[in-house]
């Protein structure tokens, strides 16, 4: 079986938070093409599943979306699942994708979060210009486009499954309004460091080196998983240094990788 659709994931999230101190968990996306999930299938009676989760909630998604099961599915995240790279909305718009689905993003993103409660954009062409409201499944906002940047990463501490019912985040309204203003490298970069230290403080976990090393590497800022364990430096194009990388893995950030984002 030819593993041959494809859907990126994405690297946490540049700001996350509640919109007001009891209002929705709202969240800006990091789109990262590296990540997602790579899938296929070939006919067969019914639904199975290879590598892409239970079958019942494969078959909930496509009830939902007046779906046939396309057959033996098969498919492959791109990073271990709780990472906060995508992987279970992902595995669901591809299993739609496999099984024909042509509707709506805004459908779609409905049908995740009828199946698991919560979702991210990634059915979306661009779902990082989306303030995303991701209990409810719907963008809040269009969001200005972000300059081009860099961003040196990895995955640190172990596996974080998001829970839909958690909504016990940080207000970062205040976050957002300046996020709609925002537009500057250095700006976005540093509201996504105080999203990421807000979420720290609140939630932990303990002992998370990122903020020493953005410091210590001269990034502009940095971001994070807030329910995962991806963690990564901001830089404009071009700019990482030297041996960075290198102490990534030193502070015990596995699977360190550069990847490109934004587009103004």
């Amino acid at each position: 079986m030819r593993l041959n659709l494809r859907v990126p994931g994405h690297f946490g999230e540049l700001i996350q938070g509640r919109l007001g101190a009891c209002g929705p968990v709202v969240l800006v996306t990091l789109p990262c093409a590296d990540l997602g999930v790579v899938a296929g299938c070939r006919p067969g009676r019914g639904l199975a599943l290879h590598r892409a989760g239970a079958p019942g909630r494969g078959l909930a998604l496509l009830r939902a979306l007046g779906l046939a099961a396309p057959g033996r599915v098969a498919m492959r995240p791109l990073a271990e699942p709780g990472c906060g790279t995508g992987v279970s909305t992902a595995s669901l718009v591809a299993l739609a994708a496999l099984a024909g689905w042509r509707g709506a993003a805004e459908d779609l993103a409905a049908a995740c979060v009828a199946v698991e409660g919560a979702s991210d954009p990634l059915m979306f062409p661009a779902p990082e210009r989306l303030l995303w409201a991701s209990r409810a499944g719907r963008a809040l906002a269009l969001l200005p486009a972000l300059p081009r940047f860099e961003v040196l990463g990895g995955f640190w501490g172990p596996p974080r499954a998001t829970d839909a019912k958690d909504s016990d985040f940080a207000d970062i309204s205040d976050l957002v309004a300046a996020w709609q203003g925002a537009r500057a490298l250095g700006d976005f970069a540093a509201l996504a460091s105080e999203s990421a230290a807000r979420s720290l403080a609140r939630r932990g976990p303990a002992g998370d080196p990122v903020a020493g090393l953005a410091q210590r590497f001269g990034a502009l800022g940095w971001c994070m998983a807030h329910t995962g364990a991806a963690r990564g430096l901001i830089y404009a194009p071009g700019t990482v240094p030297e041996g960075a990388a290198a102490g990534l893995r030193a502070a015990g950030l596995r699977g360190v990788r550069v990847f490109r984002g934004g587009s103004a």
